[in-house]
């Protein structure tokens, strides 16, 4: 028999980021824990920068699909650890790429204070051909947390992930 907790992660596991359709909130790492207190389920999210516009809609995803099993959960936002992107998978990433957003490069250990660096100064690889030879044409893109990047070989834009 299958406890509320394993029903839970069943029910959450599909839940697609509403900015980037083709990947879970499991698989970007933002969801984080489910975790069952005192007779109550909690489910534990984290934004991928703090200001995401998305986590309104996540919470709300989260309440839907626990309520389609008749589970309610209390949903909390945990801000620390930080949300990197590190907590991408190898299957993330590659299902980003097919759907033409350059993956992040790792962003290092968490408990390092970094500075933002230009993407520009990273070779980003474009996944329509796989070339090294791109361009930043804007440090943002569709997203906050991505930046537009042109392929010079086979002239194609993208977006470039960046890391967090």
């Amino acid at each position: 028999m299958v406890n509320r907790v394993e029903r839970a992660w069943q029910a959450l596991e599909a839940i697609p980021d509403p900015e980037i359709p083709v990947v879970s909130i499991r698989e970007l790492g933002i969801l984080r824990e489910i975790n069952e207190r005192d007779g109550a389920l909690e489910v534990v999210i984290t934004p991928t920068y703090s200001g995401c516009p998305a986590m309104g809609q996540i919470e709300d995803d989260v309440r839907a699909a626990l309520a389609g099993l008749d589970l309610s959960a209390r949903v909390v936002t945990r801000l620390s650890p930080a949300w990197t992107t590190d907590w991408i998978g190898e299957e993330a990433r590659q299902k980003l790429r097919a759907f033409g957003i350059s993956p992040p490069h790792a962003a290092g250990p968490s408990n390092v204070v970094r500075f933002a660096r230009p993407a520009a100064a990273l070779a980003v690889a474009c996944p329509h051909c796989g070339s090294d030879n791109t361009t930043e044409t804007s440090h943002f893109s569709s997203t906050a947390c991505k930046a537009l990047f042109k392929c010079l070989d086979c002239l194609e834009p993208f977006d470039y992930f960046k890391p967090y």
